[in-house]
């Protein structure tokens, strides 16, 4: 870890991103039961289904290895989700770990269903190896967009994957229109290329996907940079 990137400055960048969460009505919850996240995340009314990645029934999801974030309004109604997961991709790129369907299965012959591939067309997911962190299934009600919380609700996850993991790089795979309306820059992602075409019939999936994400370095300059940690304790 970098100097400047001590266990203090990390707690200040979370807490910081979390006070501005209180402010507009959100508190959040932490936690690594992924039994508890299914339930939750199945019942809510316009959310899409959580994806087979922090499903257990699909995915080794380990004590340490994986965690989610949970937000509640003033009434405790749940108002927002996404969760993280780690790979150790120490010996194959993330272009193998698609292309072989390991991203969304700890057993893809098991468990992904017939007709099932993944074609990964971003170059830079060849480069991309080391500790890999995934982040997902985010989902924000929509009486909370547009009110500025996308940076905060990023600052507490790539906050938590670095006091937990300090991951090499941390991805997400995302829609198009991510890109084309902002919404991947405002999750505070700087690389982005088209990504993976996946077909999961079984589980009803046909995403054709960007790939979007930070390396180590752009994960220490975003903690230790004092202008993003005074921005996370103002008021969105």
């Amino acid at each position: 870890m970098r100097n400047d990137v001590t266990t203090t400055t990390v707690s200040k960048f979370i807490c910081g991103a979390y006070d501005s969460l209180l402010k507009s009505g959100l508190h959040v919850t932490i936690g690594d039961n992924f039994e508890e996240y299914i339930r939750i995340t199945d019942g809510l009314p316009g959310k899409s289904p959580t994806y087979p990645h922090f499903r257990p029934d699909c995915s080794d999801l380990l004590p340490g290895n994986a965690f989610w974030v949970i937000g509640r309004d003033r009434a405790d109604r749940v108002a927002h989700v996404q969760a993280m997961r780690l790979y150790d991709l120490s010996t194959k790129s993330l272009h193998e770990h698609l292309e072989t369907l390991g991203d969304y299965f700890a057993d893809p012959a098991l468990k992904a269903g017939p007709a099932s591939s993944c074609i990964c067309y971003a170059p830079s997911a060849r480069r991309i190896t080391g500790l890999v962190a995934y982040r997902g299934d985010l989902w924000l009600r929509e009486d909370f967009r547009g009110l500025g919380l996308l940076p905060f609700l990023s600052r507490i996850a790539f906050g938590l994957a670095w006091a937990k993991w300090s991951p090499d790089f941390v991805y997400a795979l995302v829609a198009a229109w991510n890109i084309e309306k902002g919404v991947a820059d405002r999750n505070g992602y700087l690389r982005k290329e088209r990504g993976a075409v996946a077909r999961l019939p079984a589980r009803g999936i046909h995403d054709d996907d960007w790939l979007v994400w930070l390396t180590r370095e752009d994960l220490m300059k975003m903690l230790s940079s004092a202008s993003n940690a005074a921005v996370a304790m103002r008021t969105a």
